[in-house]
């Protein structure tokens, strides 16, 4: 399968922003792209033409790729109703409520049935995915029967991209931290880091890219430059050329497009 997984060191570093630029950029690029989240989290849904719901993200990220949004871009929508229980909309309509422990005892395997079913249906109709993880792809105490990270990533056999978050803070040791949790097997998949929502000089933290690349073998694509104020800034279009510069080769920042050439994630990652 053709595609890249995008991950990130927590929650709220900027994935689905991201997925969605890629989505918009491999359609412009003239591929046809689809977005695919396994398993959301949400109450705040999409309908899709048939009247199914999936995660509003992914409805977003469909129309930023140029296509009609389905209940394969996001199989399994959450939707918490306390914080214990959540009702699970399973392909599009409600399946049932369940608890956390409930969910991961009776649902997993009904889950993956369902993820390995949308991988192959967006695979037969899609040239390239642009995936999303959620939250942290290192949860400890829930990595042996998760469906949102490093599972699929497998499944689908991917490479995959990490995102931090230098505005919280931390954004070294949280790299650092992610990687170290992962097997060797899972982080031979990660073959390269976004850092997001970088303000001020750019120049400053040049050693910091240094020391990251140099330390984990890994390349560090670019410091994408965040903050409210910078990104109500941007439009559209501006959004998606510096999603676009984050991995095209170099010197081709002239062009929005890369110069017509594509991106350096194709040609690296594409199977």
């Amino acid at each position: 399968m053709k595609g890249i997984m995008i991950q990130g060191t927590a929650s709220d570093v900027g994935k689905s922003f991201i997925a969605t630029a890629f989505c918009a950029i491999f359609h412009k690029l003239g591929y046809k792209v689809a977005p695919f989240k396994s398993q959301n989290m949400s109450n705040n849904s999409y309908v899709t033409l048939d009247g199914r719901e999936i995660g509003r993200a992914q409805g977003i990220q469909a129309e930023a790729a140029g296509t009609a949004a389905s209940v394969y871009m996001n199989p399994i929508l959450l939707k918490p109703k306390s914080d214990c229980t959540s009702e699970i909309v399973l392909l599009g309509k409600s399946y049932e409520t369940l608890g956390g422990q409930a969910y991961r005892e009776k649902f997993y395997l009904k889950g993956l049935e369902a993820i390995q079913l949308s991988l192959e249906k967006l695979s037969e109709q899609y040239d390239f995915l642009v995936m999303e993880g959620a939250g942290s792809p290192v949860e400890i105490n829930l990595k042996d029967r998760e469906l949102v990270n490093m599972k699929v990533a497998e499944l689908a056999d991917v490479p995959v991209i990490l995102v931090a978050d230098i505005d919280r803070g931390g954004v070294f040791a949280s790299i650092i931290g992610t990687l170290e949790l992962f097997s060797e097997e899972e982080r031979s998949r990660v073959k390269g880091i976004i850092i997001n929502k970088f303000r001020g000089d750019l120049s400053l933290f040049q050693p910091g890219v240094q020391w990251l690349e140099e330390r984990t073998g890994i390349k560090v694509f670019q410091s994408i430059r965040g903050g409210p104020l910078c990104f109500r800034t941007y439009d559209r279009r501006r959004r998606f050329f510096v999603a676009c510069q984050t991995i095209c080769q170099p010197k081709q920042e002239s062009n929005r497009h890369c110069g017509g050439k594509a991106p350096l994630y194709i040609q690296l990652y594409g199977r």
